[in-house]
């Protein structure tokens, strides 16, 4: 599998010091290129620019991205290094607003290293900055197998059908987690088991992520994949070729409410037309139990050039107004299941997420 978000060690000795391992997803899929960073800066601008993208991947590379800039602290006294984690940690959080793995690895971070300062037995900073990385590498550890048993889990829906064919729109594979992905981890396992799955990829405008992302690494998998325009998606539902549409989720809020890329929310209205089913494929850790539904979850809008220009080019008049929201939220009771590493929850999702 891709390893899109790593930590990389910058010595033998051990894990510090060390830096975050990114591929540069802007590139693909003409060069595959690693970079390494332990700026903030350059950390922040690496999730805002979608270098790492993707809800687990964006909460991993925080967490990793923290552990880098915070190795750097030249103080002794914990209560400073705290507040300088803290500010770290605030800044990166601005860098995407509608990810909640996002603040719930860093979160998680915080949280961890406030309870290493509140014990009598750590006695350095030092102590703590290991600590803290390694509470990033649990959370990139644990990505690694619950998106693994989300295919697990996923798999079994598949298996209804002889070789499934399945509709995904934007990237949920192995660029936007640290192993399988969540959306494609069930498609990766039905093509493990032999069971010939074959994907229809929507290109997923206005940054192609389908087209540049998920294409190319279902076909570096060997999986059988098709390239269409998200304008497409619903007469190839009509032509009934599709079995099943699973996409991944940005955020989830408690009554089952999913944002996920912009353009998933006309899939699920002609998945219901049709009789597809939808399935969102996602970790706990994306579920927001703070929000009751999906009109609370924040909808990040991102520049306008990215309507105008495609790759520099101007393909839309240049004082042209432009509305840009990078997610939309399908609505809980056009989803027929939400795939977790715990299992398949069902409607009502309310009842189902709180177990």
């Amino acid at each position: 599998m891709l390893d899109a978000v790593r930590w990389q060690p910058q010595s033998e000795k051990g894990s510090l010091p060390g830096k975050l391992r990114l591929i540069d997803q802007t590139l693909l899929p003409a060069e595959l290129r690693y970079i390494e960073l332990d700026d903030v800066g350059e950390i922040h601008d690496a999730i805002r620019r979608l270098v790492v993208r993707g809800a687990p991947a964006i909460g991993c590379a925080a967490a990793l991205g923290l552990a880098a800039v915070c190795q750097h602290s030249r103080t002794e006294n914990q209560e400073q290094f705290l507040k300088e984690l803290n500010e770290n940690a605030d800044y990166l959080a601005t860098s995407r607003p509608t990810a909640y793995n996002l603040f719930w690895a860093l979160d998680r971070c915080r949280k961890k290293i406030s309870e290493h300062v509140d014990k009598a037995t750590c006695n350095n900073v030092q102590e703590l900055k290991e600590a803290l990385l390694d509470e990033a590498l649990d959370i990139l550890n644990e990505d690694m197998e619950l998106c693994k048993s989300i295919g697990r889990h996923g798999v079994e829906l598949l298996k209804n059908s002889e070789s499934p064919t399945i509709l995904t729109h934007c990237n949920a594979g192995a660029l936007a987690t640290s192993d399988y992905g969540t959306a494609l981890s069930p498609i990766y396992t039905a093509h493990e088991q032999g069971l010939n799955p074959s994907v229809y990829a929507d290109e997923t405008r206005p940054l192609l992520q389908g087209g540049r992302l998920t294409a190319w690494e279902l076909m570096r998998a060997g999986v059988d994949v098709t390239l269409i325009c998200d304008n497409m998606a619903a007469e190839v539902m009509r032509e009934k070729v599709i079995d099943y549409i699973i996409v991944g989720a940005d955020r989830i809020a408690a009554n089952g409410d999913a944002a996920n890329k912009i353009g998933t929310y006309s899939l699920a209205v002609n998945a219901y037309y049709h009789n597809v089913p939808f399935y969102v494929a996602a970790p706990y850790s994306t579920i927001d139990y703070s929000l009751q539904n999906g009109t609370e979850i924040p909808i990040e809008e991102r520049g306008d050039e990215e309507l105008l220009q495609c790759y520099g080019k101007q393909i839309a008049p240049e004082n042209c107004k432009v509305f840009n929201p990078a997610f939309d939220v399908t609505p809980a009771d056009l989803i027929s299941a939400i795939i977790t590493e715990r299992g398949i929850l069902r409607p009502p999702f309310k009842q189902s997420m709180a177990g």
